[in-house]
């Protein structure tokens, strides 16, 4: 992995110092190692997730695949703790519906997405982010 520079921590220190999540989200989205995390509600989503996972690495998007076997509610927390700047939330009601969620931690939005358009719409928001 190759970083900008070795002020990559004291960077975003400083972010989380001004208190913006704004701020943050845009210089993670730049230097973040990951940009998405996907979480698979149940075992019979990994499929879908997993789709997605592989398509947004061959558009060239870093991702984590969250497929541990905790709730929700752990998985959720981890990514805001890691600061991931975009959530993929893939459960059962969505994909029913042919949509996942796309959550935006700067500014706390949840959006429903069809499936065959998440990878085109994270691509572009990382991009204009970058």
């Amino acid at each position: 992995m190759t970083y900008l520079t070795e002020d990559k921590l004291a960077i975003l220190g400083s972010a989380g110092a001004i208190g913006s999540n704004m701020v943050q989200t845009s210089l993670t989205m730049g230097l973040t190692p990951y940009v998405a995390m996907y979480d698979p509600y149940d075992k019979g989503n990994e499929g879908a997730a997993e789709e997605i996972y592989l398509a947004l690495g061959t558009a060239g998007i870093d991702v984590i695949l969250d497929d541990r076997s905790e709730r929700p509610g752990v998985k959720f927390n981890d990514a805001e703790l890691i600061g991931i700047p975009l959530r993929i939330t893939v459960g059962p009601r969505g994909l029913a519906a042919g949509e996942v969620e796309l959550t935006e931690r700067a500014s706390g939005t949840t959006e429903s997405v069809p499936v065959d358009v998440i990878v085109a719409q994270v691509v572009e928001r990382v991009l204009a982010a970058r």
